[in-house]
């Protein structure tokens, strides 16, 4: 399927590896041209190295809001434009209500949920002007279901959710797409690396559809989004978690 994309420029945060790095990767082999960000130099530019096709590497850290619209800046400056935008940071650290601080809750709001609010700040209005753009934001299943011991993100993603919807309402008319993909567990690097085969194996058991998702797949789905045969899907909250979330709605 031609997903009418071909040509079209994409930044994609926080992927030089993971759901991150396969959401880049299917966009790249539909034509798109596309920069990634991470915070190491190494690290982005190996990852920019195997995406191929011209993509480009540039070192930004999503943590503050300045590294985010500086992010989209350099993206824009590399590729000339920005048509699609993929919000995609890392996780702040586990806590309960009795272990985080005050401060913390800032710092995970910071990057949960201002990093994609300066990135929209940042793209949104040339993607208005130019009649065309996809906003995609990777979040989590906790935004349906919170997840023990996460407070930090549990909160953070719930609040970019809310300012995705509301975005998606006040762009539709202009051409903009704006959506989440809410992620179950995948087989990502970060998984792989804390959990041994057998270990993986029992996760994947307590998944209704019995295994681990990919990122492969989780890309293809993602760039499925930005393409134009979804542009009548917007203000979407979408999980990927193969039926792990319990909730009706």
């Amino acid at each position: 399927m031609d997903l009418g994309i071909a040509g079209r420029r994409a930044a994609v945060g926080a992927a030089s590896q993971g759901l991150g790095f396969g959401v880049a990767q299917a966009l790249v082999n539909e034509g798109v041209a596309v920069a990634i960000c991470a915070r190491r130099q190494d690290a982005v530019e190996a990852a920019a190295a195997k995406l191929g096709h011209g993509a480009v590497g540039i070192v930004a850290d999503l943590a503050r809001p300045e590294g985010a619209t500086g992010f989209i800046d350099a993206a824009r400056d590399a590729l000339g434009g920005v048509d699609i935008v993929v919000a995609n940071a890392g996780g702040p650290p586990a806590g309960n209500f009795e272990t985080a601080t005050i401060e913390q809750y800032a710092e995970a709001f910071d990057l949960n949920c201002r990093s994609t609010i300066a990135m929209c700040h940042a793209a949104v209005p040339a993607m208005r002007d130019q009649r065309w753009g996809r906003v995609l934001a990777i979040t989590s299943i906790a935004v349906r279901q919170p997840i023990p011991h996460l407070i930090l993100s549990n909160v953070a993603r719930a609040g970019v959710t809310a300012f995705l919807k509301t975005l998606a309402r006040e762009i539709a008319a202009d051409g903009v797409t704006v959506n989440s993909l809410q992620p179950g567990l995948h087989a990502t690097e970060r998984l792989t690396g804390l959990y041994d085969a057998s270990a993986l194996d029992g996760i994947a058991n307590g998944i209704p559809a019995g295994f681990l998702g990919s990122a492969a797949d989780f890309g293809a789905f993602a760039a499925f989004l930005c393409s134009d045969a979804a542009r009548f899907v917007t203000g979407a909250a979408i999980p990927v978690d193969g039926g792990a979330d319990s909730a009706l709605m």
